[in-house]
């Protein structure tokens, strides 16, 4: 009886992380095909984006009411328990950039009809990828219980914030230019801030990773390299996750 009980939970525990690294490969392309409506002015492809958003919401719903029975059945105790916490922290933040690539994919549906802005719709594409790329690391970490590329995926971060503290400024140089770029760079700055957004996520999920290999959370002092905030006052440096 006790054997079976084992394996019913290993099944449990299974399914779990099966759904996790479905919602991820979801959220991961959710990245790639949101910033690259953007750059080829796609909006067929950003309505993909938006409707697709769905999904990832339905599996983050549907993993953690699987959390929450197993927690309530099984009654994991140290690392197993400690398994599943993770897994619904992770569950959130993927949700969380599945939101932000849907806002990207709203905002382009608006810039398609503005002329673009220089290259910029590169430089975040570019910017993006990187995020993806740690997505995809944060992932195969957990996966691997690997915490030495968890810790690399969360020093990268400081790469994303530093790449948009760059396109921060070449905005307001456009603006300043001229301002019948105002409207277009304000929408390209909260798409810039999405997916900078989307890296602190990213961020957390290998910081959940760390925990469950080691038990403990990685340094909460992490300095942000987000300089906007001082460069920018009190109205544009209010970029939010949201539209």
């Amino acid at each position: 009886m006790k054997q079976h009980i084992v394996s019913a939970f290993d099944r449990d525990l299974e399914g779990i992380q099966a759904q996790i690294m479905k919602m991820g490969g979801l959220v991961e392309a959710a990245i790639g095909d949101a910033t690259r409506s953007l750059e080829t002015r796609d909006t067929e492809l950003a309505e993909v984006v938006r409707k697709g958003d769905a999904a990832i919401d339905a599996l983050e719903e549907s993993l953690n009411a699987e959390a929450a029975r197993v927690i309530a059945i099984r009654a994991p105790t140290a690392i197993d328990l400690r398994v599943i916490l993770s897994v619904m922290r992770m569950s959130n933040n993927l949700e969380r950039i599945g939101d932000l690539s849907k806002n990207i994919a709203k905002r382009t549906g608006v810039l398609v009809q503005m002329q673009p802005i220089g290259g910029t719709a590169a430089s975040l594409r570019r910017m993006a990828r990187d995020v993806e790329g740690m997505l995809k690391d944060a992932l195969d970490a957990y996966i691997q219980r690997d915490e030495a590329l968890a810790m690399d995926v969360i020093s990268r971060d400081t790469d994303v914030d530093q790449m948009y503290n760059t396109l921060f400024r070449e905005f307001l140089t456009f603006m300043l230019e001229d301002p019948r770029n105002i409207t277009a760079c304000m929408h390209l700055h909260f798409i810039a801030k999405n997916i900078e957004r989307m890296g602190d996520h990213v961020t957390s999920i290998a910081e959940q990773v760390v925990f469950l290999t080691s038990g403990h959370k990685p340094d909460e002092n992490r300095v942000k390299a987000d300089s906007t905030a001082m460069d920018a006052g009190p109205t544009i440096a209010r970029g939010t996750d949201g539209v």
